[in-house]
């Protein structure tokens, strides 16, 4: 499937234009530095479903824009690894500034998750639950009331978002925050921000949603069925800037990871209390160098800041990103097993090439035999319930590097007792 020009509900995406002026792109790092590729590198994830809550659990928050409706369907029971079976291999694809407009791609990568058996993971812009009239409400730190690099959306297009979601999460989908207005650069960039910056803004986004019949005016339309509060557990910054005051905010306002980073596919660990689950370099097919797992980054190596290059090199630019996530994914699954994080956005860059080659690697993935295409909630999950030691022992692994002896004996150390409470702990003895 590839999209092709995308027209305005509203949530009409400025991203082009934002990364294109930032360069370090909406997944900046290193767009082409990685020299060398290191070679080439699974499905029996058991989905403990859980049932939908009772409709006596239903209560609704505010003014109705969501609501607690109990614990979400279709969330994995995480457990911890048997001593010497080798991991599964995590694969996270996620999506920055979600929201729904005339191309449908939010819709349409709901189908191809439910066909492929793989959730995601929808990072969330606040402004997109903000209808165009109301945009002064939107305080964004150092810069004027209203305003906003991505625009806002009308309210059919967030009628349509707010649908999405509600599906989303029903499925198992994790809706996380893309935060509000995308302000990259200098000169007030995210990158400028204080921990309180971060904070307000991060207030505001939860604001946007817990507030949407309000600001649009609507009063019969089912709530999204969650408490954005305790949904909201993880982000990634814009264009990756400002991570290091954003993850002193996030910690202190409870989040559990942060993938605004780059880095090497490797098993991750905790930075400054949060799973540091940032996105990471893979093979550029046919060029001597990697780049970030995110269809903005393999663009610019294509055809530089514009999303509008030379038709004719559409199939092959399509084709370049999707084997070198297959590439990514292949050294990792014969390797060290490290989760594979993938970035994306909803767009029709060089003429949807890069959402047709998403959508081609979901396919070929995640049906696949040990392989689980999970949210980062469900990828926090399964570490937190991890052995220290185990884990300590699987980043001791470099880039598709697998075990000399085998998963067996790598992993055959007795591992220490899981805490009370965690998944795998022994029955407390009565």
């Amino acid at each position: 499937m590839a999209a092709t020009g995308r027209t305005t509900t509203g949530v009409a995406l400025a991203l082009t234009a934002v990364c294109a002026a930032a360069l370090a792109g909406c997944g900046s790092g290193d767009t082409g530095a990685k020299e060398g590729a290191r070679g080439e590198g699974a499905h029996g994830a058991k989905k403990a479903a859980g049932a939908p809550a009772p409709g006596n659990r239903v209560r609704l928050i505010g003014d109705g824009s969501t609501a607690f409706t109990g614990a979400q369907p279709r969330l994995p029971r995480a457990e911890r690894l048997k001593p010497g079976r080798r991991p599964p291999q995590f694969v996270v694809f996620s999506w920055d500034g979600a929201g729904e407009d005339s191309q449908r791609l939010f819709s349409h990568f709901r189908k191809v998750a439910k066909k492929n058996r793989a959730t995601m993971t929808y990072f969330l812009s606040g402004v997109y639950m903000l209808p165009e009239g109301k945009r002064d409400l939107y305080r964004p730190p150092r810069h004027a009331p209203g305003r906003s690099d991505i625009g806002f959306n009308d309210e059919q297009g967030i009628r349509d978002t707010v649908k999405q979601l509600r599906g989303a999460w029903l499925e198992g989908n994790e809706v996380g925050t893309h935060f509000n207005g995308h302000f990259c650069g200098s000169g007030g960039g995210v990158g400028e921000w204080s921990v309180e910056d971060w904070k307000d803004e991060i207030a505001q986004a939860k604001s946007f949603v817990k507030s949407w019949k309000t600001n649009t005016g609507t009063e019969k339309a089912s709530p999204l069925p969650f408490d954005y509060d305790r949904e909201l557990i993880g982000a990634r910054t814009p264009c990756l800037e400002g991570q290091k005051n954003f993850m002193q905010a996030a910690r202190e306002l409870g989040f559990r990871y942060d993938t605004s980073g780059v880095n090497d596919q490797v098993w991750p660990k905790k930075k400054s209390g949060l799973w540091d689950l940032s996105m990471q370099l893979v093979p550029v097919p046919g060029r001597g160098f990697e780049t970030l797992t995110m269809d903005y980054n393999f663009m610019v190596n294509q055809s530089g800041a514009t999303s509008h290059g030379d038709p004719a090199k559409h199939e092959y630019w399509g084709d370049q990103m999707r084997d070198g996530l297959l590439k990514g994914f292949s050294r990792a699954y014969k390797g060290n097993r490290a989760p594979l994080v993938i970035g994306n956005h909803f767009e029709s860059w060089n003429g949807g090439t890069y959402m047709r080659a998403v959508e081609e690697t979901v396919e070929r993935v995640c049906t696949r035999r040990e392989v689980r295409c999970v949210s980062f909630r469900q990828l926090a999950d399964w570490l937190d319930a991890q052995d220290p030691q185990t884990l300590a022992k699987l980043r001791t692994l470099k880039v598709g590097e697998s075990p000399k002896q085998g998963w067996a004996s790598f992993l055959s150390g007795r591992p220490a007792p899981a805490p009370k409470g965690v998944p795998g702990a022994p029955a407390a003895k009565r």
